[in-house]
């Protein structure tokens, strides 16, 4: 990963705390550096730069490098004060933090396109016209997104009746299988230092950040990955302690939606509920752990007979983090698109060098550990690929076997009494009460 660990500028030593900052491994071992003034910067960290700036535009990831660049000649200037020294040193550990993972070289020449790897299941076939999810689960009075605007908010939903029972029998059904393949179960929080969430590669400032920052500092997280790797920060495992697998359900807020007609409804909200897996592994681990982790997302989607795709992600969709990433993409006859429900990633050390997540050898060498993680289930998406794949034409919802169990064994799901119509007011006044 790219480690400045000692940098010694001119005269001054510029030490970043064994900060381990990622894009090439080979950096690992740039320990301490002198750099001549004349030359500006070493011919070594230079060459590591071209690398790191070569792998950001492949990623089109934003190209900070030649910030990082200008920084480390500003501090080869002389009679340069404490204070700007300092700043300085402060301002090249900020750029340092965002520069994206290293990528796998398997994916290098894919361009900007996935590569399909396989489908399973067929894709189902009507004698109708398929509806959408929400005019089906409306219809059915199931669902309500409308005029909630100046209620909850835009993009905010009500699941009601047997779509409420679907989105738990669909947590229920994940965190079982997870469970019986050595998961361990953890509730986490959703409100997080801002720390946590930036160690874990997501930026919480910015025009296009996709987090909801509180007005005490803190933010709302946007998947449980945060919160799971945030409670292993810090930590120094034995490796025969690793791998360790766990999951959690929880509210996911995003602040990004969007317009596209395609992504109308509840494909794209605020907040929503997902099951997650997150492991913590020794570093030649983790590329068997996420195979293993794509893995268990196929057969738990393959079960519920959904028609669904493989695909290994091109650089330019693996995010700051992610070394190697899959997607699992379900075809949605009712919107006549594909949609993402799923993804797994191999982020490295990328997270765990920010986190200060590692693990102490047979040879007690204390090394960084890498993580994985992987999203079971994102429920919104999974009940649309479910509605809209088994609507029957008179509006009824076959339930996949496979769920039946968790749902007090219904076999259709047919249309609900209609609930009480939303009704906005102003204000709202209380009765006068009156002494007696």
């Amino acid at each position: 990963m790219f480690a400045l660990q000692n940098i010694r500028i001119s005269k001054y030593f510029l030490p970043l705390n064994s900060l381990l900052i990622s894009h090439s491994r080979n950096l690992d071992y740039l320990h301490q550096i002198d750099v001549n003034p004349a030359a500006k910067c070493d011919a070594t960290i230079q060459h590591e730069l071209d690398s790191c700036e070569k792998n950001a535009i492949l990623r089109k990831h934003r190209n900070n490098v030649p910030a990082i660049r200008t920084i480390l000649e500003n501090l080869n200037a002389t009679h340069l004060s404490q204070t700007e020294i300092q700043k300085l040193q402060k301002s090249l550990q900020l750029e340092l933090l965002k520069l994206p993972n290293k990528t796998h070289p398997r994916v290098l020449n894919y361009g900007d396109d996935p590569k399909e790897l396989s489908r399973y299941n067929k894709q189902t076939e009507f004698t109708f016209k398929p509806k959408e999810f929400s005019e089906l689960a409306t219809k059915a009075n199931l669902f309500r997104m409308d005029h909630l605007g100046n209620f909850t908010g835009h993009k905010s939903y009500y699941l009601m009746g047997a779509a409420a029972e679907m989105e738990h029998a669909l947590t229920e059904y994940f965190l079982t299988k997870l469970k019986s393949v050595g998961f361990r179960l953890m509730s986490v929080p959703d409100i997080l230092p801002k720390e946590v969430i930036e160690g874990c590669g997501m930026q919480t400032s910015g025009e296009r950040t996709q987090v909801y920052k509180l007005n005490s500092g803190k933010c709302l997280s946007g998947t449980s990955e945060m919160a799971l790797a945030g409670f292993f920060a810090n930590k120094i495992f034995d490796e025969e302690e690793l791998p360790i697998k766990v999951t959690s359900v929880s509210r996911c807020y995003r602040a990004e939606t969007s317009g596209l007609h395609e992504e109308k409804g509840m494909y794209r909200v605020h907040q929503f509920t997902k099951v997650e897996m997150f492991s913590v592994c020794a570093e030649e681990k983790s590329e068997e752990m996420l195979e293993s982790f794509k893995n268990i997302e196929i057969s738990l989607f393959d079960k519920l007979g959904i028609h669904f795709k493989l695909l290994d992600m091109p650089p330019s969709e693996l995010g700051a983090p992610a070394y190697q990433k899959y997607d699992i993409e379900s075809w949605m006859p009712g919107r006549q698109m594909w949609g993402e429900i799923s993804s797994c990633s191999n982020c490295t050390d990328y997270q765990a060098k920010r986190l200060n997540i590692r693990y102490r050898t047979a040879n007690n060498e204390i090394k960084y550990a890498h993580t994985v993680n992987g999203t079971a289930g994102a429920i919104p998406r999974l009940l649309i690929t479910l509605f809209e794949n088994n609507q029957l034409e008179n509006g009824a919802i076959r339930v996949p076997t496979e769920l039946r169990k968790y749902i007090n064994n219904i076999e259709e799901i047919k249309k609900e009494k209609r609930l009480p119509e939303l009704k906005l007011v102003k204000h709202i006044s209380s009765p006068k009460v009156t002494d007696t």
